[in-house]
């Protein structure tokens, strides 16, 4: 068995993913290898996300998600789209199943590019959040950051999609707070036994959101469609959008949007947007010692 596989750097909205193919094989990406390739600012990324065999039958693949910390992730949105990106490409399929640790994922890849991922349904309970205290009402936990009399942020809803997050409601524009400062402080909280993401979210319309995310395992990110997601859910859940908005990531390169639906029918989300195929290379799982293979057009030739 070869030491190396094969990889693609890819973006979701500037979200930084490594699609890793380790189909046929029994061994995993490596804690030590994801934290070697974060380190090199050319294989720098948020998550990777690792094929593996199908594990449940009727599914494509299973995939194992890492943070840039060697954490494990439960759900990545935007990776997701990469996945699907990817495959869809090698395959000339636009239909596909995933497991992941999380649940089954179905997603399609549109004619215009553009990629739904059927993120499932969002968990509000607060012991499968999960969080340290019990409320009744997640919709708005009793959290906050600053000062008692005038907090800075405060207040947010809590929800699972996948893994745990929190939204934090603000007025002004979510890049005038200091998010690197407040981020690791309020992920690693104790309120939040498995640490959460951290969003700050603005309404800026009754269809359109604004976030801006600290992403648990992988600090300030460029997007997380996770966390676009809950914060759609969440504003629909209290009454400040209805269940279908546009999520403008202010701090995408440049800025994008995704456009997410909290479908009525069945509570399921559906997450739609881009992905971008960047370069490609191979790697191995158990050191990240990698090498690139060129661009597209030379790997075409």
């Amino acid at each position: 068995m070869s030491t190396t596989v094969e990889f693609a750097r890819m973006n979701g909205l500037g979200n930084k993913i490594l699609v890793v193919d380790l189909r046929g094989r029994p061994d995993k990406v490596t804690p030590a290898a994801a934290v070697a390739l974060n380190a090199d600012p050319q294989t720098e990324f948020d998550q990777i996300m690792a094929i593996h065999d199908p594990k449940a039958e009727g599914t494509d693949a299973f995939i194992d998600i890492l943070n840039s910390d060697g954490s494990k992730a439960q759900a990545c949105g935007n990776g997701t789209r990469c996945v699907v990106q990817a495959l869809a490409a090698e395959t000339g399929r636009k239909v596909f199943t995933f497991q992941t640790v999380a649940g089954i994922l179905n997603a399609v890849e549109h004619e215009d590019g553009t990629i739904s991922v059927d993120m499932g349904r969002p968990v509000f309970d607060w012991d499968r959040i999960p969080l340290a205290e019990e409320f009744h009402d997640t919709s708005r936990i009793e959290l906050q950051i600053g000062p008692i009399d005038n907090p800075v942020l405060h207040s947010p809803s809590a929800m699972s999609m996948g893994n745990p997050h929190a939204i934090f409601w603000v007025d002004r524009d979510v890049m005038s707070y200091d998010l690197a400062r407040f981020g690791p402080l309020l992920e690693n909280h104790p309120m939040f036994p498995e640490r959460a993401n951290i969003t700050l979210a603005q309404v800026t319309s009754p269809t359109s959101l604004t976030t801006r995310t600290w992403e648990r395992g992988a600090g300030l990110t460029l997007a997380c469609g996770s966390a676009a997601c809950s914060a759609a859910v969440s504003a629909a859940r209290t009454g400040r959008t209805g269940r279908k908005v546009t999520i403008n990531v202010a701090s995408a390169k440049p800025p994008a949007t995704l456009s997410i639906e909290w479908r009525e029918r069945d509570d399921h989300v559906i997450m739609t947007g881009p992905a971008e195929w960047e370069w490609s290379g191979r790697l191995d799982p158990s050191t990240g010692l990698w090498s690139r293979e060129g661009t597209r057009e030379a790997e075409a030739q």
